[in-house]
């Protein structure tokens, strides 16, 4: 049952305490992108040294400041993704029938609605490009998913 399988998948997420995982995950994420803007801003006020050395601290600062930000997300999202693997193995285990996990993906694969279209016209504007693009997202793709789920 489709119904079943997805419930299943859910119950994995509880079971396997995904909600505390991905909450620390993300409290690292944002000490680190508040520790790269405290080096980024005591750059500024540092005292002594030369223009020149002073300049090139800035510059990897800048750089730090930019990119770690992006490179945690980044583990962020990739972590989000192998916890929905983790998931469907519940599922799977929880159900012992992969059959109605497939189904309701597949399901999900084929309704080509645009997200933005199933949601109120005032809202429908947040729905923009991930600039990120597969490597920004929380879940796997589906064909992925689907593929796993038919192994087990």
């Amino acid at each position: 049952n489709e119904l079943e399988g997805v419930l299943a998948h859910e119950l994995g997420h509880i079971a396997s305490y995904d909600m505390r995982y991905m909450t620390l995950v993300a409290v690292m994420v944002g000490m680190i992108a508040i520790i790269s803007q405290i080096f980024l801003r005591s750059l500024w006020f540092r005292g002594g040294g030369s223009d020149r050395s002073k300049g090139i601290f800035i510059l990897i600062g800048i750089i730090l400041a930019i990119l770690a930000p992006i490179v945690v997300y980044m583990v962020q999202m990739s972590i989000s993704r192998k916890r929905e693997f983790v998931a469907d193995a519940s599922a799977v285990k929880f159900t012992r029938y992969p059959g109605g996990l497939i189904r309701a993906l597949k399901k999900i694969k084929e309704d080509h609605t645009p997200p933005e279209k199933k949601v109120s016209k005032a809202v429908a504007p947040l729905f923009i490009s991930n600039p990120f693009g597969a490597m920004g997202r929380t879940h796997p793709p589906l064909e992925k998913r689907i593929q796993v789920l038919e192994r087990m």
